[in-house]
């Protein structure tokens, strides 16, 4: 009973990720006798295909270029949703007979498709409001983690693989094409970080007792001197002006009042520290205060500085969870796979990965974050037609004026149904991240 209730859980929770493991060379081999299926955008685009010559010879062909490169990945490194789906993509589900009929005739049958979550529409304007910036931008579904759009840049044209993949390889991390920031890139999350923070204070505090008479800084005995933007005086406060004027110098004294242990507790329940539940390569965020951290680590970390790092794909999933009553939903890119012919293979369905806070802190946090547009640093989406709650952010990351500029948010706030995050790394052109949003927003509810 015991090894059968091994084999059980090794088929269902193991096997898949063995299956589709990119250094499994069975499923490689079937490229020998399947010819790779597409990858198909929601609308039916195709963003990957298999082009075969007269004589035979397969080439891989991506039709919307740079556009989708990250996201959709390539086949021959596995990287992407070329990566994730490569069991499918190489696998026939066709009847039996016409298996048969292809081993005795030693053609090639044609592999599965795999119809995406991708937006064409959100995701040409996503990638065209990054410009030529460095940094990403993700869109999502919070109710089902569905993901509409995901950009990242530098970027690079697929179909040249062939001939420059060795070059590409030689860029150093910082103008790396190959490195897919919406997932991987790791920064300071800034002022986006306040939003745990705050969600710490309230559950520790009544968050109506709160008062706060910002004069532009704030010092603390035995640790440093923390500054809001521009030295700007907001002068008295409560929790949510505060958090609506992203005041450094009120989040890093609330930060002192944190139960170091809850507050390292509250950020690996939000899964810091861990791998994320999202079958793409993905880097890991971190989180480092503990009981040994000092007063200016615990200053830092609360106004989203210091060691903490997080990636742009985990700032969204703790936005959409503010959006979804508190429940964090899997981010997913493939909505199902078919046969060649049209027949259903399987249908991928929303997934919860984990309850992060209640749905009254949930709302308390969207009040807090619809008050950053209407009364606060989101600006940009005061006046749009549709209403928006969000966080802005600027994170320093070297001794240099450059910041890097971060926005998530969802809208409608009332009613969420798509979150976007943005980041732009430091020298970045133009507006801050909540233009870049606003675009993607825009599009949306166009």
């Amino acid at each position: 009973m015991l090894m059968m209730g091994y084999l059980i859980w090794f088929n269902v929770a193991v096997a898949p990720g063995i299956i589709n493991n990119p250094y499994n060379k069975r499923v490689d081999n079937q490229e020998n006798k399947v010819v790779r299926g597409d990858i198909l955008a929601s609308d039916g685009s195709v963003l990957a295909t298999t082009e075969v010559d007269e004589d035979g010879k397969e080439t891989r062909v991506y039709p919307f270029g740079n556009t989708f490169c990250h996201v959709v990945g390539l086949s021959s490194a596995k990287t992407g949703i070329e990566g994730m789906e490569n069991y499918h993509l190489l696998s026939e589900d066709a009847n039996v007979l016409k298996q048969l009929a292809n081993d005795a005739t030693g053609e090639k049958a044609m592999g599965n498709t795999s119809i995406t979550t991708l937006d064409m529409d959100l995701q040409e304007t996503a990638y065209n409001a990054l410009g030529d910036n460095k940094g990403a931008v993700i869109v999502m579904e919070p109710k089902t983690g569905k993901i509409l759009a995901m950009v990242s840049k530098p970027d690079y044209d697929p179909n040249d693989a062939a001939t420059d993949y060795s070059e590409w390889l030689t860029y150093d991390s910082t103008d790396s094409v190959l490195l897919n920031r919406a997932t991987q890139g790791l920064y300071p999350p800034g002022s986006t970080f306040k939003i745990i923070t705050a969600l710490e204070y309230i559950r520790e505090y009544d968050e109506d007792d709160y008062s706060y008479d910002c004069t532009g800084s704030a010092y603390a005995q035995g640790g440093t001197t923390i500054p809001c933007s521009n030295n700007k005086a907001h002068g008295q406060e409560n929790l949510q002006k505060a958090f609506a004027n992203s005041c450094n110098s009120a989040f890093s004294s609330i930060g002192l009042q944190l139960d170091k242990t809850k507050f390292r507790s509250l950020c690996n329940t939000l899964l810091f520290n861990s791998k994320l539940p999202i079958n793409m390569e993905h880097s890991v965020s971190s989180f480092a205060v503990d009981e040994t951290s000092g007063i200016s680590e615990v200053q830092e970390t609360a106004i989203g500085q210091g060691r903490t790092m997080v990636s742009p794909i985990h700032n969204l999933m703790i936005t959409a969870a503010v959006a979804n009553n508190g429940v964090m939903m899997k981010p997913y890119l493939v909505d199902r796979v078919e046969t060649a012919e049209g027949t259903l293979v399987e249908q991928y369905q929303p997934q919860e990965a984990a309850t992060v806070m209640t749905a009254e802190e949930s709302g308390l946090i969207t009040e807090y974050m619809r008050s950053v547009v209407t009364s606060g640093t989101g600006y940009a989406l005061k006046n749009a037609s549709y209403e928006a709650a969000g966080k802005t952010g600027s994170a320093q990351y070297d001794s240099s004026e450059n910041v890097h500029s971060w926005f998530v948010g969802f809208a409608p706030f009332d009613d969420p149904q798509i979150a976007v995050c943005v980041v732009l790394e430091g020298g970045y052109t133009g507006k801050d991240a909540q233009y870049t949003a606003k675009k993607v927003f825009n599009e949306y509810f166009k």
